[in-house]
């Protein structure tokens, strides 16, 4: 009973304290993979699936729960394969609207996907609290954020890159 008086005293300091409960364990944003260009709202390409396809691989024992993407064809494409491969449904968000995804996002338990656009990602890694680094290229579809809380309440951003396709490089 004493523990149980302890545990109920920790958990409301930590309420009470404003700090978060609920936390994802890890933020992965990835921009859409290779698309076409003869739409408006163009689908990906043979390279692009295979992209996508190599994202499920990566991802696919990373613990993720949930799975956002903005509404384009590209950004769903690209995130099919792992909601596929988990079970999960893909969540659209507004891409014109950030602030709400990342207080969505924030609320939730487990690791997160987030397939946005190369114009939109670095603005969501720094409201995550990660460093986004250097602008994403037109032609660079590689790029992997990974974004974990340290111990010291700081979130580390860590760079991964999706295996090459066809001998490119990362």
């Amino acid at each position: 009973m004493k523990g149980l008086i302890v545990a109920m005293s920790m958990l409301a300091s930590v309420v009470a304290s404003g700090a978060a409960l609920a936390e994802p364990s890890a933020i992965y944003l990835v921009r859409h993979a290779e698309k076409g260009t003869d739409a408006k709202d163009p689908s990906l390409t043979p390279r692009g699936l295979a992209r996508a396809g190599n994202i499920a691989a990566i991802l696919g024992q990373a613990g993720i729960t949930a799975i956002f993407s903005t509404p384009t064809a590209r950004t769903q494409q690209t995130a099919a394969p792992l909601a596929q491969r988990l079970g999960v449904t893909v969540q659209l968000y507004d891409p014109r609207a950030p602030l709400a995804l990342v207080e969505q996002v924030k609320a939730l338990h487990g690791a997160v996907l987030v397939v946005g656009h190369s114009n939109t990602l670095p603005e969501l890694v720094r409201m995550f609290g990660g460093a986004p680094g250097a602008d994403i290229g037109d032609d660079e579809y590689a790029r992997l954020y990974q974004l974990l809380r340290g111990p010291d309440g700081q979130m580390k951003t860590i760079l991964l890159g999706s295996p090459p396709l066809d001998g490119a490089t990362l």
